[in-house]
């Protein structure tokens, strides 16, 4: 399986990851046995459980585009030393957004914006992924 597909695969992984520890800590907010039912007029998430829900949907909203930028260099047999570079940077990028986001961390000592740089990053590398498509 070339990387840049196997990077995919992971990303989606690390995807189904995320309601696993935000609805933990849901659970531990409003109880386990409320979560297990309809879930009908259930308190606001607070804390771990409403940033992880926000860093999942983020992730999302990033893993599509990067789903089609990827599958279509896969039809089209382009893999190359930037698109290897690019999943590498990408999928690394979204990991430390999420860690950020979980944690609440959005800055480091001289660092403001930490999650936006780490989106940023991300962001490029998947452009930079989808100008190979093109041939640029």
């Amino acid at each position: 399986m070339p990387i840049e597909l196997a990077l995919l695969v992971l990303n989606a992984l690390i995807c189904l990851a995320f309601p696993w520890v935000y609805n933990w800590s849901y659970g531990r907010q409003v109880g386990g046995k409320r979560l297990m039912g309809n879930r009908d007029n259930l308190p606001e998430r607070q804390g771990l459980a409403a940033r992880g829900l926000r860093a999942h949907q983020n992730h999302l909203e990033n893993l599509v585009p990067f789903a089609i930028i990827v599958l279509v260099a896969h039809a089209i047999g382009i893999s190359n030393t930037v698109t290897v570079t690019c999943a590498v940077v990408f999928t690394i990028a979204r990991l430390a957004h999420a860690g950020f986001y979980f944690a609440g961390i959005t800055r480091l000592p001289g660092i403001n914006g930490v999650r936006s740089i780490a989106y940023f990053i991300s962001l490029f590398a998947m452009l930079i992924f989808a100008a190979q498509l093109f041939g640029t």
